[in-house]
């Protein structure tokens, strides 16, 4: 013990003999150890994968609706008489005014419309969306192509206007027995109320993991959209950032922005200008039903996987520090004897369980590490959640944060069990102590 002792003189003394201590019950203290580390490890990596979980989601629902969307108010909360009804005019006005923010990666108008498709001998509804070319950009690796490839853009050289083109999800593609540069009839209703049916050619099949999804939607080219509806106006345009953190402060930012135009324009009685009326602006939030639920749920299980961990930490440490207070018993009552107040007494059973909290929530958040690194190399793939029908590779976020976190309330209940084991045998009168056997 005093080699090992002179090997660590930097270290406060009180630490020091904590450590020599712990070295007495080598096997209890390594038990212990082990324990914690097995709790700091389980608690990292549910949380890191929680925090996997709501980026993604988080990610792949700002991609499908946009960071924000601008539209009419009260678009989300009531149906169309006719379709675009409550769609924007002049949306390329209102475009060029917003799209000079620094933080903005892009704007994407959309129409959303519905109808019946068919292949010439079978029919099936259908829920379309009008898009850009851009907008298979925007959403990066969460639309899944099958077959085929995204729409053509309208400019290019290689488009022809003689045939447009459509995407199906796979299912509804595969529902109406119909492959890439296969034809069929999309009729709808137009703005007017009229019947209108064109003929799209199948330029790619798509598949974004929702059954229910996959069995309606399609895409076609917006300016395709506004001919089959028979108007120039648009649903909505979504907003794409290059920064998920910054929804908020561009929110506030663009409401300021369109709200000091609509004043300016009212001052000016222009009427006539799309920009005089008032635009609702979306977080993607508040359109994340998914995603909200998937949270809350996630947050409660963590939850009470993190209570039942800190119990179980919290009674393997009070039995370990109450071993080890009954065996020191005549320890206790010599230090006594000598002066030595119950508060130091107790000061360094805290120093004990500190330390054993310390090394157990270093080791756990070591082994935590070793595994997100893991798993970047080993392809483990999670089956679909509820609602999908693919699965997904298993990821875990490292957080510094959840490691700290984590490491605090590990301290607090080994300092807290230490504490009420301690104070039992310092609080035993001197000469039971002594003769304590």
């Amino acid at each position: 013990m005093g080699k090992l002792a002179a090997r660590l003189p930097h270290f406060p003394v009180s630490l020091r003999f904590a450590w020599l201590n712990l070295l007495r019950n080598g096997r209890r203290s390594l038990l212990s150890i082990l324990i914690i580390a097995i709790a700091v490890f389980a608690l990292t990596s549910a949380g890191g994968f929680g925090l996997y979980t709501y980026e993604s989601l988080k990610e792949s629902t700002a991609r499908d609706t946009g960071h924000l969307t601008l539209s009419q108010p009260g678009y989300f909360t009531q149906d169309e008489d006719m379709p675009l009804s409550n769609g924007l005019d002049n949306s390329q006005a209102l475009i060029k005014q917003i799209i000079t923010d620094d933080a903005i990666r892009g704007i994407q108008p959309r129409i959303y419309f519905s109808g019946l498709v068919s292949n010439g001998s079978k029919s099936t509804i259908f829920m379309g969306t009008g898009v850009n070319e851009r907008e298979f950009d925007m959403k990066g690796p969460f639309l899944d192509i099958r077959a085929g490839q995204s729409l053509s853009d309208v400019t290019s050289s290689r488009y022809d206007p003689a045939e447009p083109q459509v995407m199906l999800g796979i299912d509804l593609a595969r529902n109406l027995k119909v492959d890439v540069g296969d034809w069929v009839t999309l009729l709808a209703t137009t703005s007017d109320g009229a019947l209108n049916a064109f003929d799209f050619n199948v330029r790619g099949i798509y598949s974004t993991g929702v059954p229910d999804l996959d069995k309606r939607q399609l895409y076609i080219h917006i300016t395709s959209a506004q001919e089959l509806l028979a108007s120039d106006k648009v649903s909505t345009l979504s907003v794409f950032l290059f920064e998920t953190a910054q929804t908020n402060v561009v929110h506030q930012r663009l409401s300021q922005q369109l709200h000091q135009r609509l004043n300016a324009s009212e001052q000016l009685s222009n009427t006539s200008d799309q920009l005089s009326q008032p635009i609702e602006i979306t977080p993607w939030q508040d359109r994340a039903f998914f995603y909200n639920k998937v949270k809350d749920l996630y947050d409660r299980i963590f939850g009470i996987m993190g209570t039942v961990m800190g119990l179980v930490v919290f009674v393997s440490l009070f039995n370990t520090m109450t071993m080890t207070v009954t065996e020191r018993t005549r320890e206790i009552g010599t230090l006594s004897a000598l002066g030595s107040y119950p508060s130091e007494i107790v000061r360094g059973f805290l120093c004990e369980a500190g330390l054993l909290a310390l090394i157990g929530s270093m080791l756990g958040a070591v082994s935590n590490a070793l595994m997100c690194v893991l798993l970047l190399f080993v392809d483990v793939q999670m089956p679909p959640p509820p609602g999908r029908s693919e699965g997904y590779p298993l990821n875990i976020y490292f957080s510094f944060e959840l490691v700290a976190l984590t490491t605090i309330g590990v301290m607090l209940i080994c300092l807290l069990a230490a504490f009420f084991s301690a104070r039992k045998g310092v609080n035993k009168p001197i000469t039971e102590a002594l003769i304590y056997v």
